[in-house]
């Protein structure tokens, strides 16, 4: 039988920051819905903690042509800086992601992918 458990380990932003192209789980934290005309403790709406898919970048171009550096960025292109750098939301901590189920990568492609599911369908998780 397989273990299809798996152990995250978050790391603060403030105290290392992945590679640049990693896919990783980050905990973000901001207000919604966001007031972006209020800049203050008291801002409006409901204080959030949340985690996301995103990968972490050096340098990342949006469409409209802003310049980000040592960021993360999600699947519909928002940015988010690190904690303790401007933004209505900003990334706390950030974890690798896990591997497939059953397997020791990330990704699979082509041939690869019908016997790791096979194997990974056959295990059952840890109680």
């Amino acid at each position: 039988m397989t273990d299809l458990n798996t152990v995250v380990t978050w790391v603060d932003v403030r105290e290392r920051l992945p590679r640049s192209g990693l896919p990783v789980a980050a905990a973000i934290t901001g207000r919604y819905p966001a007031d972006r005309a209020t800049a203050s403790e008291s801002a409006s709406g409901e204080e959030f903690w949340l985690v996301r898919p995103m990968y972490f970048t050096t340098l990342h171009r949006s469409e409209d042509g802003t310049e980000y550096r040592d960021c993360f960025v999600d699947s519909d292109g928002i940015v988010r800086l690190p904690h303790g750098r401007a933004g209505a939301e900003t990334v706390t901590h950030w974890a690798e992601l896990p591997t497939l189920p059953a397997g020791t990568t990330h990704v699979l492609l082509g041939e690869d992918v019908q016997p790791a599911l096979h194997d990974a369908w056959g295990a059952r998780p840890l109680t």
